[in-house]
């Protein structure tokens, strides 16, 4: 038979080839400022400052600036605006999220014994969500030169049948014999979108496509997803002397993530006087990754006179094991799209093979990262602080290796040492605290254009009741980016510019 058409074939297959890539290493690697109020308002700069619960996770030594045992929780509201322009047509999505994004607390033991040297420990637990990863993009517009027929070309051109599985005959196969790679090629084969030079040879190697050519394509593409990537903190940290604090986190990790995608394509362009050609096609995806890992944290905190205090922080990459599952359908429509072609005939075909193919599971190991902070604290009065990170994002590297060959390579010649700068400043007045901030990250990669550099300002106010305090911050920040539909084939990008504008609320209670 010509076409294995709608294998209704219900189930989960393991499926051991990789589709991951670059962006599934950033999605974990890149990080949110996330955290209290008051971590937020003043731009995160808290590598020297510490004493507050998200201070601890950039530099492990701050739980021992606390005085007193505390414990706070953080409500956020989180909205991301996406601004795409798609070959001039401008398009507009928004996403909005309420969230209690950090809960934690600290112990603090002083020593009164006058012949020790260590002077202090603190013991601290804190959960943060490290990144949001709700997001919602759209964007459409008029592509005047490519079609989504040449992803499926990429894949199916040098493939036989027999290398190619549902290409052919599949008696006596299962369906977890199908890899990524002959999945694309199914759809685009089972679909009509593509066909055989010579379909009677079995060692036909070369394929073309049924969408009319004249450019003009018409595409809309969607993207929604949800989840979260977190991380939960054990924190040990000591006083040596009265100039030496050191600190230890070990941080424990979690991933659930899930993503829709739609892409649809139309033309008006005329069609083929014989065969078969296609002028509508979908192409819907889901995937669902979760998984969990490992990270560690080292830090000191130099006391340098009562005023001034230098920091130096290390944090190790993020050991991850992530499990993927996806699903795909597909959806043309055209003319001769049966068995016998008749291009006089307009047709619908459905491909939905109705499986959930699950991966092997695949192990990332992010970018680690060093951090240099100062403060300079006015007495009672306030403080400004300021920190430089240095994060090495040609570090994230895929494994097993051997099936990552391409990935990790591809993130070795296209990733850097990106440089973030983040800036804060506080001003107490009574039971009051007003505080204003600045964050600069460097894009990832090193032509700076598929993801631009991230700008955020943002401020707050604090306020004491003696035992319990409240603080409130806002931020806003941007950056511009490149979406992308598909890593091969149709690469062509929206343009789009993210907004970011975040609302905190912490309640804090000293034990």
């Amino acid at each position: 038979m010509k076409k294995i058409f709608a294998i209704c074939l219900t189930g989960l297959s393991f499926y051991t080839a990789s589709s991951q890539d670059i962006n599934d290493a950033l999605r974990y690697s890149i990080q949110d400022l996330n955290g209290t109020a008051r971590f937020r308002a003043m731009g995160g700069a808290f590598g020297a400052v510490g004493g507050d619960l998200s201070a601890i996770s950039v530099n492990p030594a701050g739980s021992l600036i606390f005085n007193n045992n505390q414990a706070g929780v953080t409500l956020s509201d989180y909205n991301i605006a996406n601004k795409s322009n798609y070959f001039g047509t401008q398009r507009n999505e928004n996403d909005n999220h309420l969230d209690f994004n950090q809960a934690g607390a600290v112990f603090v033991f002083n020593n009164n014994s006058k012949k020790g040297d260590w002077k202090k420990f603190a013991i601290s637990l804190n959960y943060e969500n490290t990144k949001n990863l709700n997001n919602s993009v759209y964007f459409a517009g008029t592509n005047p030169y490519n079609s989504v027929d040449q992803y499926f070309l990429s894949y199916a051109n040098g493939r036989t049948p027999s290398e190619a599985v549902p290409f052919g005959n599949i008696t006596g196969y299962t369906y977890d014999q199908l890899y990524f790679n002959e999945q694309q090629a199914y759809f685009g084969y089972n679909s009509y979108l593509i066909d055989p030079f010579n379909p009677s040879d079995p060692n036909n190697t070369n394929y073309y496509t049924n969408v009319a050519p004249g450019g003009n394509y018409y595409h809309t593409y969607s993207l929604n997803s949800k989840g979260y990537s977190s991380k939960l903190e054990f924190n040990l940290a000591m006083q040596y002397q009265d100039w030496l604090l050191l600190g230890l986190n070990m941080n424990f990790h979690f991933v659930d993530f899930r993503q829709t995608t739609s892409f649809y394509e139309t033309n008006n362009n005329p069609i083929y006087s014989t065969g078969t050609t296609v002028d509508q096609i979908r192409f819907n995806n889901e995937l669902y990754t979760y998984g969990n890992g490992f990270s560690m944290q080292l830090g000191a905190i130099i006391k340098a006179n009562k005023n001034l205090r230098f920091g130096l922080a290390y944090e190790t990459p993020t050991w991850l094991k992530l499990n993927d599952e996806l699903r795909q359908n597909m959806i043309t429509s055209g003319y001769g799209l049966n068995a016998n072609q008749n291009n006089t005939q307009y047709n619908t075909v459905v491909v939905d093979p109705q499986i959930t193919m699950l991966y092997e599971p695949y192990r990332l190991r992010t970018a680690d990262k060093v951090t240099a902070s100062g403060v300079y604290i006015f007495g009672k009065r306030g403080l400004i602080s300021a920190d430089v990170s240095r994060k090495f994002y040609a570090g994230n590297t895929f494994s097993p290796r051997r099936d990552f060959t391409e990935e990790n390579a591809n993130i070795d010649n296209v990733l850097q040492s990106a440089t973030e700068v983040r800036l804060g400043a506080e001003i107490k007045a009574k039971q009051w605290s007003l505080r204003g901030g600045y964050r600069w990250d460097q894009s990832p990669y090193k032509n700076h254009y598929t993801i631009g550099h991230l700008t955020t300002y943002s401020g707050g106010i604090g306020y004491s009741f003696g035992d319990t305090k409240l603080d409130i911050s806002y931020s806003h920040g941007f950056r511009n980016y490149n979406q992308q539909m598909f890593n091969r084939g149709l690469t062509d990008s929206a343009r789009t510019k993210a907004v970011y504008d975040n609302v905190s609320v912490t309640v804090l209670f000293e034990l």
